[in-house]
């Protein structure tokens, strides 16, 4: 239900929330738990950021690749409600398809170790001292080694090794293997305790719930809310300018662009040289393109997997999963059971894509392009199921300009920025008591289980920093 804002004269909280996604939600819930006075405002109609919906006809479409590992359960039910928890439920068929090699998996462990074992024939030593090696890394390891070095420790001279255990990773989370072999070694790890979750009904639901539950614990939330500037007063955080509007407050935890936060919302003129210095040094992550595939009533769909990895590739190639014309996508397919009670069928096909591939097509060239993108992927998709156009009553395409309309994200980012950018997030305070940032950033902090675990971490740091505020009044 909407909320009446002409009614509200609150001009002040303890803490405004910029952007609702997962970090963002879970960060506001908690210091809302706390006994804080919360604010939340988000510049779209919907809450979600990336873990959102849109409707189409009698069609509801999951945003964006839906896959993450069994912790969000544990986080979920730790910051959120049971109700919440119980809606997580795993995916038991992840399939691989592309020249190198064909299974299908239940992306853990031990299935792995199996199929490296029978399929690829590697020593079951070498396996173990891989998998052993991911789970033990942590956040303060050596940062120099790469992705590639990593691998080839354990699998020398195999690129088909390294494309089973990589490509995955990177449809989720744009990370290559010149990226620090940590931000590979949590995220696998995460997922290899025991396998690929999803949530069961749908994000409209899983967020409608986190959004009532917000509102339980007394958490203001204004939707289509476009802050324009987060306000400073020597040198501390003392606001936000919101649609033309002042509010107080005396902490700011930003959920937006990382960039954007330290160069638009807050101006570089507020931070020292030596920061910005550093600042420079981030890098965007790349952003998405995806299809959405509405089945007809009364069509079914043979099962093909839950999530289907499939390229023509000839080898792994992070700079061709992410080209314009790719031939690597994901298709995560939504079966009647995906939200019970319903007899729907849709497919959503993901794929990476940069930027500036986007950026400056003319408006028939935009549009030329995204037909031909459509097409592309319902080539790729007939290989598994036959005649599909026949079955389709909607087709729709979204790509990274897409993403930036409606994230406000810097390049359409869909997986923050890289590695370097977590040093950044977390320095924000220093520079400006009272400003914070949570969201994707680092890989690592990627993702819906690491979007939402850094929104707990952020949350007790504006909890001790709200605290030690009131002791010195």
């Amino acid at each position: 239900m909407s909320r009446d804002w002409s009614k509200d004269t609150r001009a002040q909280y303890d803490v405004i929330i910029i952007g609702g996604g997962l970090a963002g939600l879970t960060c506001a819930n908690m210091l809302a738990r706390g006994g804080h006075s919360v604010l939340l405002l988000e510049q779209h109609s919907e809450l979600g950021g990336l873990a959102t919906w849109f409707k189409r006809k009698r069609h509801i479409f999951d945003i964006a690749l839906h896959g993450f590992p069994v912790g969000m359960i544990k986080t979920c039910r730790k910051y959120w409600t049971p109700e919440i928890a119980n809606m997580i439920v795993q995916l038991k068929g992840i399939r691989f398809d592309n020249p190198q090699f064909s299974f299908t998996t239940t992306f853990d462990r031990e299935d792995f170790t199996r199929i490296l074992q029978e399929q690829f024939k590697i020593p079951r030593e070498n396996v173990e001292g891989f998998f052993d090696t991911a789970r033990n890394m942590n956040f303060y390891d050596d940062q120099s080694i790469t992705t590639r070095e990593f691998f080839e420790k354990f699998f020398p001279g195999r690129d088909d090794v390294h494309r089973m255990l990589m490509e995955s990773i990177t449809y989720a989370n744009g990370s290559t293997l010149e990226d620090p072999a940590i931000t590979y070694g949590i995220v696998f790890s995460n997922f290899m305790s025991k396998g690929v979750y999803t949530v069961q009904g749908g994000t409209d639901q899983f967020i409608g719930k986190m959004r009532e539950e917000l509102l339980r614990n007394g958490v203001d939330i204004r939707t289509k809310s476009l802050v324009e500037k987060i306000i400073t007063e020597d040198k501390r955080v003392a606001g936000v300018i919101e649609n033309g509007s002042t509010i107080k407050s005396k902490a700011v935890v930003s959920n937006g662009n990382l960039l954007s936060t330290i160069h638009k919302l807050v101006g570089d003129e507020n931070f020292s040289q030596g920061f910005l210095d550093e600042a420079k040094k981030v890098r965007l992550n790349n952003s998405s393109c995806q299809v959405y595939m509405g089945i007809k009533k009364g069509q079914k769909i043979d099962y093909i997997g839950d999530l289907l990895f499939t390229s023509q590739a000839e080898k792994f190639d992070p700079q061709e999963l992410r080209s314009k014309n790719t031939t690597s996508r994901t298709f995560s397919v939504y079966y009647p059971q995906t939200r019970p009670g319903s007899d729907m069928y849709s497919i959503v096909a993901s794929s990476n894509a940069d930027y500036k591939d986007w950026a400056n097509l003319s408006e028939q060239e935009y549009r030329a392009s995204k037909e031909e993108l459509i097409q592309r992927t319902l080539n790729a998709l007939e290989k598994y199921i036959p005649k599909i156009r026949d079955k389709i009553d909607h087709l729709e395409a979204a790509t990274p300009k897409t993403f930036q309309r409606y994230t406000l994200h810097l390049g359409g980012a869909s997986f923050g920025t890289k590695f370097e950018g977590l040093k950044i997030s977390m320095g924000l305070p220093k520079e400006i008591p009272g400003l914070f940032h949570t969201g994707s950033v680092g890989i690592i902090m990627s993702g819906w289980l690491g979007a939402a675990n850094y929104g707990v971490i952020v949350a007790n740091d504006v909890d001790k920093f709200l605290s030690a505020g009131a002791r010195n009044v």
